[in-house]
């Protein structure tokens, strides 16, 4: 029987020689994440199921990123109360708050291969299939029984895989692509399905460009991301992991394959404005919209590429009096990184802050929150009202490029014209 790679990555995890779309299978688990903010939840439920130990420590990852350091006695209490449980539990891959955003540590750490099931607390845990893992989001209740019993059960979903074809012209990147897709098919285009990325252009895209698409895959209804493992894959894990993996790939007749051409190489860059991540509009249709900050960063566009490519815009220039920058590298490997090629010095001369890796003020629950009336344009992954503070805020979202031309001018600004 053919099948696409998240069949087959669930047949293996259910012990099935094959499965279909729509069936239901109770999955081995390989690898669960929880972090400071869904965590506690979970470890509450855990706990009420009245089994003592988890059933696999070394298999369950325990991050802090959404509140680091503490910025509320609640924030301080639910670190306490994972500091214990990891403790307790005898939970080796705990990552306190000096690491960074969990879908960039997990994979950078080496907690993920191909072929795995992996799962997290948090929505887009879809991140992780740019490494060809199906890896989903999951609720903190549904986390406690992984806790307990290291399965959990899944409806198999259909496969929308995506060709992507053509070269990107200059200041394009695997953010615009997305974003396209995303206003293309609408918020639920993609409902519970497996977003598969493919094409050409996905193949010389880096590991990092993958996670940009697959990590917003959620945000067209996706089950999960994926792309295909290749070379690119295998030297991203060498040197990370030491585990064994098995690579799967799609068969191109599987009964439940829905394919969708897009040619990106007329793309120019994208906006996704408010209040809605499928609201997509091409930069010439909103160049020029008054902003009051800037955030660089989040688990979709706070990697080591984004940070090259605004830094780039950004030497010798100053961000525009009107408007503050916050510049959040995804985790403290990257930050080191940014250190020593300067780029952080660069952020600091144009006026930008820097701020510890996490979360910030992606989420809405931490630093840098915008005010009524106030206009955030954002590299993270959504803008709903309220998302980043004030319901009475408006968010954009954009690729690295545009958000350093833009916090330069005041407004939102096309890349190519500076």
């Amino acid at each position: 029987m053919s099948m696409t790679m998240a069949e087959k990555i669930l047949a293996k995890a259910a012990g099935k020689k094959e499965v279909g779309a729509g069936e239901i299978v109770m999955a081995n688990i390989d690898v669960a994440m929880t972090h400071d903010l869904t965590g506690p939840l979970s470890v509450e439920s855990f706990e009420k199921i009245g089994v003592e130990k988890v059933w696999d420590p070394e298999k369950i990852v325990v991050m802090f990123d959404h509140q680091v350091p503490a910025d509320s006695l609640e924030a301080a209490a639910n670190h306490i109360t994972m500091r214990k449980f990891v403790k307790q539990q005898g939970i080796n891959n705990f990552y306190d708050v000096r690491e960074g955003v969990c879908h960039q540590v997990l994979p950078e750490k080496g907690h993920i291969v191909p072929g795995e099931v992996v799962v997290g607390t948090d929505s887009h845990t879809c991140t992780h299939g740019a490494l060809g893992a199906f890896s989903t989001g999951i609720g903190s209740t549904d986390m406690a029984m992984v806790f307990a019993t290291g399965k959990l059960w899944f409806k198999v979903p259909e496969t929308i895989k995506f060709n992507i074809t053509g070269a990107l012209k200059d200041y394009v990147y695997a953010k615009d692509v997305v974003l396209n897709i995303i206003g293309t098919i609408g918020a639920d285009g993609a409902t519970y399905k497996a977003c598969e990325f493919g094409g050409e252009t996905t193949q010389k895209m880096s590991v990092s460009d993958r996670m940009v698409m697959c990590n917003m895959a959620i945000e067209m209804g996706g089950k999960t991301g994926l792309v295909e493992p290749d070379q690119k894959t295998f030297d991203y894990i060498k040197g990370r992991s030491t585990k064994s993996y098995k690579v799967m790939k799609t068969d191109l007749d599987a009964e439940s394959l829905e394919a969708m051409d897009f040619d990106v190489s007329k793309l120019e860059p994208q906006v996704a404005c408010p209040h809605h991540v499928d609201n997509v509009k091409p930069i010439s249709e909103v160049e020029g919209t008054d902003i009051d900050q800037v955030f660089l960063g989040s688990c979709t566009n706070g990697r080591l590429d984004d940070l090259r490519s605004a830094a780039k815009i950004l030497k010798g220039k100053k961000v525009s009096d009107s408007t503050r920058m916050l510049v959040i590298p995804a985790s403290r490997e990257i930050y080191m990184k940014a250190m020593d090629e300067g780029l952080l010095r660069t952020f600091v001369d144009s006026g930008a802050l820097v701020c510890n890796p996490c979360c910030g003020p992606c989420l809405g629950g931490h630093i840098g929150l915008i005010g009524p009336g106030e206009v955030s344009l954002s590299t993270s992954n959504r803008n709903f009202k309220g998302r980043q503070g004030s319901p009475e805020g408006e968010v954009y979202l954009s690729s690295a490029a545009v958000a350093a031309a833009s916090a330069i001018k005041g407004k939102v600004t096309d890349p190519r014209d500076l």
